[in-house]
This record gives C-alpha cells, structure tokens and sequence, in this order.
C-alpha cells in the first residue's frame, strides 16, 4: 500500500496543524430543518463535546462506490475535537478529542482497544482528515476509527465504508 500526499496537501496540513496548534475550533450545528454550521475558535481549556453522542463518518468515498485509485479519502466528526496528539509521552488523553485512524480491509475495534501503529491501519496523529490511498482493483472495505490521545478507540466513534476499485 502506497500512501500519495501532493505537495500542495502537504503544505496544507503543515498549515492546518499549525493553526490547530493556536487554536482549536468547534463546530456548533443549529437546530432544526436548515441548520447551519458555525466555527467558533476557543483556547484548548475551553474545548467541550457539544453532544453526549458524537460521530465518525466518511465524506469520500461514498458507500458502495465504484473508484479509480489513488482512492481519495476525507473524513467527517460531529460533536467532538480532531487535533493533533501531543508531543512526547501523553499519560491520560485528553477528554472530548482524539485523532482518526484508517483501517484498510479490517473491522472497527472494540471501544478501548488500542489501535495497532502497524498495517492495516494509517494514524493521522497531525489531526488530519484527508489522505489519498494506491489500491488493488477490487471490493475493499474500510474502516475510519477515531483514538484518543494514546491511541485507544472511543465507544462510538467508528465507520466503515465498502467500495470496489476499478482497474
């Protein structure tokens, strides 16, 4: 497995991890049929989870798509904080964020179960939310698995996607 960043990606996350590392930002959704989203910049000590029941979902690919590879990847999260995982040893996560992980070909974990930093998963520990992956044609399943701090799943946050790579 291949992993492709354009250098323009690259320069891009390199920005967004920055910014994040000032600022993290939380998005409030309205209530009701025309909701709107809203992103309201706190200081880290102010971070709270919007919602008792936050998700993890696909953006791309669509579920049960056919694509072309590089399979392009981006993921979504509601009610809870992507950001980067702290430098140097972490003891105890931080409450209400974590990080996203992409399983190729495997299945979500059970809650609390450290995610393995080995194939078939990819960490996204920079708290980043794109990624475009070199794939063998054929049906593959996909699993997007959000961790905290050290790694560990959190109850709820996992999705997976199945979609069949053209030749």
């Amino acid at each position: 497995m291949l992993i492709n960043h354009s250098q323009g990606s690259l320069i891009m996350d390199r920005i967004v991890v920055g910014a994040m590392a000032a600022i993290l930002v939380v998005t409030v959704q309205a209530c009701g049929t025309n909701s709107v989203e809203e992103s309201v910049p706190v200081s880290q000590d102010e971070v709270q989870v919007v919602s008792e029941s936050p998700r993890v979902f696909f953006v791309q690919p669509e579920e049960g798509s056919e694509v072309q590879s590089p399979v392009h990847f981006e993921f979504g999260i509601e009610d809870f904080v992507i950001a980067p995982v702290p430098e140097g040893t972490v003891e105890e996560a931080r409450s209400g964020m974590g990080h996203h992980h992409l399983g190729v070909d495997t299945e979500c974990l059970p809650a609390g179960t450290e995610i393995p930093k080995a194939d078939p998963w990819i960490h996204f520990g920079q708290g980043n939310n794109v990624i475009d992956v070199q794939l063998t044609p054929g049906p593959h399943t996909f699993v997007l698995q959000t961790g905290d701090d050290r790694h560990h799943t959190i109850e709820g946050l996992c999705a997976s996607v199945t979609v069949t790579v053209l030749e």
